[in-house]
C-alpha cells in the first residue's frame, strides 16, 4: 500500500511539473482578414513550442499557448513581424509587408476600411 501511495504521488508530481511548462498569453497583431489570419497563425505554429495559435480579424488579438522552456513571446512576436504582420513591440520590415497580398496591408487606410 506504501509503494501505491508513493507511485501515485510521484505520478502527481511528474504530471504538476509537466504542466507548469505551459504559457498562455493574448497580444494584439495587425492584419485585416483571414489570409492575415492564416498567415499569422502559421508563423506562430511554426515557432518550436507554440501549441496553439489563435488570431482573431475583429478584435486582431492572437490567444496564445507555448511551452515557456522552448519559446518566447519575443520569439514568437518575431516570426510573425517576418511574414509582414506588426505586433507591439516588433514591426514588420517593408520588405516583409510588402509581401503579404494587396488585400491584407492594414497600414493602408484604403484597405482597412474595406475590411469594415
Amino acid at each position: 500500500m506504501k509503494y501505491k501511495l508513493t507511485l501515485l504521488g510521484l505520478l502527481f508530481s511528474f504530471f504538476v511539473v509537466a504542466q507548469s511548462k505551459n504559457q498562455t498569453a493574448v497580444i494584439d497583431v495587425d492584419g485585416v482578414c483571414g489570409m492575415c489570419k492564416s498567415r499569422i497563425e502559421k508563423a506562430c505554429l511554426q515557432t518550436k513550442g507554440v501549441k496553439l495559435a489563435n488570431w482573431n480579424v475583429e478584435t486582431h488579438q492572437l490567444k496564445l499557448i507555448f511551452n515557456n522552456q522552448k519559446t518566447d513571446l519575443d520569439a514568437i512576436k518575431s516570426n510573425i513581424a517576418s511574414v509582414g504582420h506588426d505586433t507591439d513591440n516588433y514591426k514588420a520590415t517593408e520588405e516583409a509587408y510588402m509581401s503579404v497580398n494587396m488585400c491584407c496591408r492594414y497600414r493602408d487606410e484604403k484597405v482597412v476600411q474595406e475590411h469594415k
